[in-house]
C-alpha cells in the first residue's frame, strides 16, 4: 500500500480558546460540525460516533452508530439491548465513544461507563423517529445473523403490516428490548489537526462528581501528538 500524505491545514486548539466547560466546548464543536454540514458536503454526517466495548474475554469491540443524546450528562445512543453492544455494556459498563470530523480536522474522544437512558427520554426519542425507523427497530433481531437481504425485507413487512403508519407517535410501540445508554465520561479530548503532524489533545481529566457542565469537576491538560 502506497501511504497517501496530506497536511492537515486545521487551526487546532489551544487552552486560552476553551469554553468554561467540557459540555460548552464540545457542544460548540458539534454545533460547527452541523451547521459545516448543512452548508457543505463534506460533514455528511455530524453526529456518526464510535462506540467501542469489551467483550467477556477482553477484546474490544467498535462500531459506528449515531449520537442521540447530548447533554452536560455526556453523549448518548440508542440500540437493541439484545445487541452485541448491549450485551457487552450489560456485562461491562467500561465504554470509550467518539466524534470524527476530518474535513474539519477535528475530533472528540470520550471515556468512561455507559448507564442506561431514563425511560421518559428514550420514549420522547422514540417518538421523534420517522414511522419506517421505527419499524426497522422491530424487524430487526440486532446483530444476529441474517440468511439474506430478502429475509430483513420479509421481516420490515411483517411488522409493518402489524404496526400500520396513522401518522401518530403511538403508532408503533417501544419494544422491549431496544433501550439506549449514556457515557457518564471520566475523560474528554479534544483533538485539532495541525501541520506537520504536531497536532492539538487538549485533555479534560475527572477530579470531583460533577458532569460536563460544572468546572470545577474536570482539570484541563495537554497530551503531545
Amino acid at each position: 500500500m502506497d501511504p497517501r500524505r496530506v497536511d492537515y491545514t486545521g487551526e487546532g486548539i489551544s487552552e486560552d480558546e476553551l469554553l468554561g466547560t467540557p459540555y460548552a466546548q464540545v457542544k460548540a464543536w458539534v454545533d460547527d460540525a452541523v451547521t459545516r454540514a448543512d452548508a457543505q458536503d463534506d460533514v455528511p454526517e455530524p453526529y456518526a460516533m464510535a462506540v467501542a466495548t469489551v467483550d467477556a474475554d477482553g477484546r474490544p469491540n467498535v462500531r459506528t452508530v449515531l449520537m442521540r443524546f447530548f447533554d452536560e450528562r455526556g453523549p448518548g445512543f440508542v440500540t437493541a439491548t439484545t445487541s452485541t453492544k448491549g450485551l457487552e455494556l450489560g456485562a461491562n459498563p467500561s465504554v470509550a465513544a467518539g466524534l470524527t470530523w476530518p474535513a474539519m480536522f477535528r475530533a472528540v474522544r470520550f471515556r468512561g461507563r455507559a448507564v442506561p437512558v431514563d425511560a421518559a427520554e428514550l420514549r420522547a426519542y422514540w417518538a421523534s423517529r420517522p414511522w419506517a425507523s421505527r419499524i426497522s427497530a422491530w424487524a430487526s433481531q440486532q446483530s444476529q445473523p441474517a440468511g439474506s437481504r430478502a429475509d430483513l425485507e420479509a421481516a420490515f413487512e411483517q411488522r409493518a403490516a402489524q404496526f400500520p403508519d396513522h401518522g401518530s407517535d403511538d403508532d408503533v410501540p417501544v419494544p422491549d428490548f431496544w433501550g439506549g445508554y449514556r457515557v457518564v465520561c471520566d475523560e474528554v479530548e479534544l483533538w485539532g489537526g495541525r501541520r506537520d503532524r504536531l497536532h492539538d489533545r487538549i485533555i479534560y481529566t475527572r477530579t470531583g462528581e460533577g458532569d460536563l457542565g460544572d468546572a470545577a469537576s474536570w482539570a484541563v491538560s495537554r497530551r503531545q501528538p
